[in-house]
């Protein structure tokens, strides 16, 4: 891959990472239930659900996927399910006055991990994108997989920062948050966030010719 192909890529992967989406809304919702170095498990996750999109648009299997009504939507749904009830489970966390002496509730590290994968990896409007637009970057002259081991890596590392930087903002509301009043008024509104992408999710049609 040429420097300036890879180049116009990296930019477009920022570009990508900071479009609100419900990887930015469950990296927030981390980071204010666990704190910024708990609640960053749920960011390693969502690469994991990337780079498992991202194998399977390499592998061509995404073009199946693509075309097929019924997987698209048994996916889709998934993913809207999976929203909802992480909006339902934010809806209905506990809120605790926050002191100096007080101790954030400990997510389990694997929980976060899957949380985040899942997030990603149901949504398979990421798929057919990554199907539209990774390929525009690629040499065809040029082997193949050493293109999007390149391509995967620089999307996983630009999404790191970003949502590094989306769990670190929830934080500092976080520290903002004096009252169980107001960490409930918070807790409803990323609950609300989470219904609202699968919403958004639920009128995703597949793309056809």
């Amino acid at each position: 891959m040429a420097l300036e192909t890879w180049l116009a890529f990296f930019v477009a992967c920022w570009l990508i990472s900071l479009s609100p989406g419900a990887g930015a809304i469950a990296s927030m919702s981390a980071g204010l239930q666990y704190g910024f170095w708990r609640g960053y498990w749920n960011a390693l996750g969502l690469q994991l659900g990337l780079a498992l999109q991202i194998a399977i648009v390499a592998a061509g299997v995404g073009a199946i996927l693509a075309a097929s009504e019924l997987a698209f939507s048994l996916i889709k749904w998934f993913g809207v399910v999976y929203l909802v009830y992480l909006g339902y489970r934010q809806w209905q966390a506990l809120p605790s006055a926050m002191t100096a002496q007080t101790e954030r509730p400990l997510g389990r590290p694997l929980t976060l991990v899957l949380r985040g994968f899942l997030v990603n990896f149901s949504n398979p409007k990421a798929i057919v994108f990554m199907l539209a637009v990774l390929p525009q970057f690629l040499n065809p002259q040029a082997p193949l997989l050493a293109q999007y081991l390149l391509m995967g890596v620089t999307m996983i590392c630009v999404d790191l920062i970003v949502m590094a930087g989306y769990t670190g903002l929830a934080v500092r509301v976080l520290r903002a948050l004096s009252s169980p009043r107001q960490q409930r008024i918070m807790n409803r509104s990323f609950g609300v966030l989470f219904v609202g992408a699968a919403a958004l999710l639920a009128t995703v049609r597949r793309a056809t010719a």
